[in-house]
């Protein structure tokens, strides 16, 4: 008997619709697996029914993986740690495909490590299909002069095209989570700005929607002390507020500060 840790964030997937669903949104056949938070292999068991060349999960919940290494045997490999501890580009010699039932409590800071620890050109998947909470994915996807656009949009979409799969209710789970779920599918971007400093971008997110509802000229003066040219050449209304600016012009604000 599985005893479920609420500190994990643990909800497990049990609806196998959703989980069939979730399998055939790419093409699993002979291709290198990923999975994050496998928990009691529900999912696991459809990705080995379409044949992956290989199959990695990562679990954290030490009882959850002896209860996996017993139900798969060698047909996976288990890596008991903390995802936010691997270095993914070391795992295999191929991209990965990768799938996730996120810990909602980690789950924003798992996707800013992938999408901040990318390599301009060479990035270590393929796709992403993963589940959040819907408010968290709803801010993901959202889109400029939106309440929910803020930095998880700006910071995701600068590699990455997102796109929702479906939303999920309570009853697919067990326990059941008090709030919907969301899967989305990322999948890298073969053109965009590149920065001296990844951080940069998300020290720029960070003052101009510091104060969200404030309007723009005391996080630009914070930054860029009043430069006129920058205002300018980027058509920026300091009468506008943080929300009312596209996702390309926080990435040439960035660039624009790395010039400074």
């Amino acid at each position: 008997m599985i005893k479920v840790k609420k500190s994990l964030g643990q909800n497990f997937l049990i609806d196998e619709n959703i989980l069939k669903k979730i399998v055939s949104t790419t093409k699993i056949q002979n291709r290198s697996i990923l999975e994050v938070g496998p928990g009691t292999g529900n999912l696991t068991s459809f990705i080995l029914k379409n044949n992956p060349k290989k199959l990695f999960v990562v679990e954290k919940d030490k009882d959850l993986a002896i209860f996996l290494k017993k139900k798969f045997e060698n047909e996976i490999t288990i890596i008991n740690d903390d995802i936010l501890n691997i270095n993914e580009r070391n795992l295999y010699n191929e991209k990965l495909i990768v799938f996730g039932n996120l810990p909602y409590n980690i789950s924003t800071e798992i996707l800013a490590k992938w999408i901040l620890n990318l390599d301009n050109k060479n990035f270590w998947f393929e796709y992403l299909i993963l589940m959040f909470q819907k408010e968290v994915a709803d801010r993901i996807i959202s889109k400029f002069n939106s309440s929910k656009y803020g930095r998880l949009s700006i910071l995701t979409n600068w590699k990455l095209n997102v796109e929702k799969i479906c939303d999920i209710k309570p009853t697919s789970f067990s326990p059941k989570p008090k709030v919907d779920s969301s899967l989305l599918f990322f999948k890298p971007k073969k053109n965009f700005i590149e920065f001296k400093d990844p951080k940069n971008l998300e020290k720029i997110t960070r003052i101009f929607f510091n104060q969200r509802r404030k309007k723009l000229k005391t996080p630009f003066n914070i930054l860029f002390k009043n430069r006129i040219n920058i205002l300018n050449k980027l058509k920026i209304d300091l009468n506008m507020r943080p929300h009312n600016l596209n996702q390309e012009i926080y990435y040439e604000l960035t660039k624009e500060y790395e010039k400074l």
